[in-house]
């Protein structure tokens, strides 16, 4: 049975919390509470999702002990300012598991050739991943809303693996358990709570996205290493330099030209010379 609580900080900065087991979606838990005039800042969280979905509309395996949370805010924001919810959501959760992982498993620093494809450590994969030793570790889907009264409500979905990981799937995946780490979906929840409030409080309704993007930048996978973006078929490779300060990944290809990209299914080190 699920024994979720949120964090001292979440606590006191006022979020609340519905706990489930089981369900279906914990976003479309969200939106249906957005949509019903909930006014932002409850979590959703469940042990088990039976109708996940992640990014592009795939769906997104959640075995019975893995986490599954969804924050529903409304923030004041313009909507190209909310888009960057995403990396709050990263910075967060990085933070989150560097509170509760064994020391020196989340390393914090640029990556330059060692480690730059996110082996042996923890790292945030552009644009919505997280990393452990070069497989996905956790995900993050943004959605948004609008509420009755016209404003723009915001549904943060994060998984984590916590007690398994998808097989089957075209790429590499890990869990908390397979790294041989103890931690159960409830710690990991309270841990993320209270550090998505201070992630929450630096972006500040989009006046703190520099700094946001500093720190997430402070803890990326692959910057200085090849990549390569797939978009719709087409694959366009060169050096990972940076984000954008809107959150764009920046490529330098071999010619020395930079191409800020906005989406695509990003892959690094080795794999970005060898896929297509």
């Amino acid at each position: 049975m699920a024994r979720f609580a949120l964090g001292a900080k979440a606590r006191d900065a006022g979020y609340r919390l519905a706990g489930f087991d089981s369900i279906g979606s914990t976003n479309s838990e969200a939106l249906a509470a957005a949509a019903a005039g909930d006014p932002g800042g409850i979590w959703f969280a469940a042990l088990q999702q039976t109708a996940g979905r992640g990014r592009r509309g795939r769906e997104w395996h959640s075995p019975h002990g893995n986490l599954a949370a969804s924050l529903l805010v409304v923030p004041d924001a313009s909507p190209d300012t909310i888009a960057t919810l995403g990396f709050v959501a990263g910075v967060a959760l990085n933070a989150g598991l560097s509170a509760i992982l064994p020391g020196g498993m989340v390393r914090i620093g640029i990556d330059g050739a060692d480690g730059a494809d996110g082996r042996s450590r923890i790292a945030l994969k552009w644009p919505n991943d997280v990393l452990a030793d070069g497989a996905k570790l956790a995900g993050i889907l943004l959605e948004t809303t609008k509420t009755a009264d016209g404003r723009q409500a915001v549904i943060i979905g994060i998984g984590v693996n916590v007690v398994a990981a998808p097989e089957g799937v075209p790429y590499p995946a890990t869990s908390l358990q397979a790294l041989g780490v103890a931690r159960s979906a409830e710690d990991v929840f309270e841990a993320l709570s209270d550090a998505w409030v201070d992630a929450f409080s630096l972006w500040n309704d989009g006046q703190g996205v520099g700094a946001v993007l500093t720190r997430w930048r402070g803890a990326a996978a692959g910057i200085g290493a090849p990549v390569a973006i797939s978009q719709d078929g087409v694959v366009r490779r060169g050096i990972f330099e940076t984000i954008d300060s809107s959150g764009r990944l920046i490529i330098r290809d071999d010619d020395g030209a930079r191409h800020p990209i906005t989406a695509g299914d990003v892959h690094f080190g080795a794999t970005a010379s060898a896929r297509s």
